[in-house]
């Protein structure tokens, strides 16, 4: 790609690919984190420490803002 054709962005089209994949892990990654509420107020739920919600999504999360720096990031 000559300079002349990349004139109006900083970014190539790798960098937005990279953005967009971040942006939709993180997205991902709370609704991962989502439910696992107790139906009833006076009830305690142990749906809220599972595997899932503690590790997977906040994992996700951080992979996600990761891909997004370093779509901003790459040169």
């Amino acid at each position: 790609m000559s300079d002349n054709q990349n004139q109006g962005f900083s970014l190539e089209r790798i960098n937005f690919i990279l953005i967009g994949a971040g942006a939709l892990a993180v997205i991902v990654g709370f609704f991962l984190m989502s439910g696992g509420g107790a139906d009833d107020v006076s009830s305690f739920s142990e749906d809220v420490f599972s595997f899932r919600r503690m590790y997977v999504a906040p994992i996700t999360i951080l992979v996600g803002y990761g891909l997004v720096m370093y779509g901003i990031m790459k040169k």
